[in-house]
């Protein structure tokens, strides 16, 4: 690799960690992915670190998986994209099972995948213009991680995930209970920085078992098993691959992922300017 997928550091008592492919909007590869993993791994085992800060370099927080590596893996069947969709899914989920505390700084972009992965983390963080969205149905992809609905509640989460939008602000973020603090930006690292210092000042262990308590509470409410169906959903959806999917694909193959993202967002653009 030319390029460390990620950087980690451990600062006093936080382990700080760093989505570093700013080139590409801190994109989720498969180097980044195996990364994060032994780096969340090694910051849960070592018991001089009390809490985990996630965010990225660059212009963005992250844009989600990185589409342009997905299109060059060839992937027919469902158990080809069951392969992918659960590794993806434990990606992601990971932040919210850490037996430690997990906040993440967003900035620029917090979208698809990244957007899940932070709402995956205990507490988040916002800059001001950072924008937020799952933008999935308007390219004929699903959801890997449908855990909107346990924060911002049915209403919301079907005009968010049923259009696509992917540009809600951080204001609206908080207001939906997506983030806890929206900063001014330049800001937010600082105040995950903050909210981490003051947990890790706690008692550990009181920490650690009032987390698994609360994440129990879910548990016996059924969330894991609805994420759980909701990724056998999102690998037929993905194994399905419907016209738009096939269009974007062919696009993006012949043109490039900028002209597919044009096509992709093109009709939203119409129906949004017929409105005003």
């Amino acid at each position: 690799m030319s390029e460390e997928a990620i950087q980690t550091r451990i600062d006093g008592t936080i382990g700080v960690l760093t989505f570093n492919r700013p080139g590409v909007l801190n994109a989720f590869n498969g180097a980044l992915v195996r990364e994060v993993g032994s780096a969340v791994k090694r910051f849960a085992a070592d018991p001089a670190v009390r809490a985990i800060v996630v965010h990225g370099t660059g212009r963005a927080f992250s844009a989600g998986f990185d589409l342009k590596e997905s299109a060059t893996k060839k992937r027919e069947s469902v158990e080809d994209w069951r392969a992918v969709i659960e590794e993806d899914f434990d990606f992601i989920v990971q932040f919210w099972d850490c037996p430690k505390p997990t906040i993440a700084a967003v900035h620029g972009y917090c979208l698809a995948g990244a957007f899940e992965l932070a709402l995956a983390c205990d507490v988040t963080v916002a800059a001001e213009g950072t924008r937020f969205g799952e933008p999935e149905v308007r390219f004929g992809s699903g959801i890997v991680a449908l855990l909107l609905p346990w924060f911002a509640g049915p209403k919301a989460t079907k005009e968010l995930l049923l259009t696509g939008n992917d540009k809600i602000d951080a204001q609206r973020a908080k207001e939906l209970g997506i983030v806890n603090h929206v900063v001014p930006a330049g800001q937010e690292l600082a105040k995950a920085m903050e909210i981490a210092n003051d947990m890790a000042a706690a008692a550990p262990l009181s920490v650690m078992m009032t987390k698994r308590a609360i994440n129990r509470t879910y548990e016996i409410m059924g969330m894991r098993q609805a994420l759980l169906a909701a990724v056998e959903t999102d690998i037929l959806i993905e194994a399905g691959a419907g016209p738009e999917r096939v269009e974007f694909n062919r696009i993006r193959g012949e043109q490039g992922l900028k002209a597919a993202i044009a096509w992709r967002d093109a009709k939203f653009a119409q129906s949004q300017a017929k409105k005003g």
